[in-house]
């Protein structure tokens, strides 16, 4: 599994501010809860899935199956 950022700079630009502003929590949602720190829990558990290819929550990150 390759995690890269998206390939979008303006996306990671955005969601890199967001971060920066609200401590390391994704700007992406609500509350800020030690689950939402970047890399968030649910990206996690998503990247722990070997068959799981896409982006977590915020499109910050994008995983690909390596060959």
């Amino acid at each position: 599994m390759a995690v890269t950022l998206n390939p979008d700079k303006e996306i990671v630009k955005t969601i890199r501010e967001g971060l920066k502003a609200r401590g390391g929590y994704c700007p992406c949602r609500l509350e800020n809860k030690e689950e939402y720190k970047c890399m968030c829990e649910e990206f996690k558990a998503q990247i722990a899935d070997p068959e799981y290819e896409g982006y977590c929550h915020c499109m910050l990150y994008h995983t690909t199956k390596e060959a």
